[in-house]
C-alpha cells in the first residue's frame, strides 16, 4: 500500500475498530533486544485496547505474556484481516513519529527513510553522528558513534 493508501485505510480501521497501539524506544531495545522490546510493545497495545482483549492472533513468531489465548501467523497481515488491519495503524503511527523525529533531529532524512536503513540514511550516520534516538546496538550506530 502507498502512504496515502495507509493513511486513508488507517482512519477507517480507528473509526470502527477498537485499537491500541503499543511501542518501545530505541534505548529499550538496546536494553531488551528487540524480541523483548517487541513483546514489551505488544504488551502496551493490549493494555491500551479501550476493552480488554479475548484472545490475540499475532503476525509472525512471537508469543505475548500476557495470559490469553493467543495463535501465531507467519506473514499474518497476508492472512488475516485483523493483522493486516493493525499493521497498517502501527505503520501510519511510525511514519508519523519518524516525521516528527525528522524535525527534531534534522539531516537524518527520518522522514523519508521511515527508519531503514537506506545509504542516505548510513551516510548522514557517518557526517552526524548518531542521535539519541538511535539503537545503539545496531552496528551502523554502534560504528558511528565510535568515531
Amino acid at each position: 500500500l502507498t502512504a496515502a493508501a495507509r493513511e486513508e485505510l488507517a482512519s477507517e480501521i480507528r473509526a470502527h475498530a477498537d485499537w491500541g497501539l503499543g511501542a518501545a524506544s530505541a534505548h529499550v531495545i538496546d536494553q531488551l533486544g528487540i524480541v523483548g522490546a517487541t513483546r514489551l510493545a505488544m504488551r502496551r497495545a493490549l493494555l491500551a485496547l479501550p476493552a480488554p482483549a479475548d484472545a490475540l492472533i499475532v503476525d509472525g513468531r512471537e508469543v505475548v505474556e500476557c495470559g490469553l489465548e493467543q495463535r501465531s501467523i507467519v506473514r499474518g497481515d497476508a492472512h488475516c484481516i485483523s493483522i493486516a488491519a493493525a499493521s497498517i495503524i502501527a505503520k501510519v503511527a511510525r511514519d508519523a513519529l519518524m516525521c516528527e523525529l525528522d524535525e527534531v533531529f534534522p539531516g537524518y532524512g527520518f522522514a523519508e527513510h521511515k527508519g531503514y536503513a537506506t545509504p542516505e540514511h548510513r551516510a548522514a550516520l557517518h557526517a552526524l553522528g548518531p542521535s539519541n534516538v538511535h539503537r545503539l546496538t545496531w552496528a551502523p550506530v554502534r560504528e558511528a558513534a565510535a568515531r
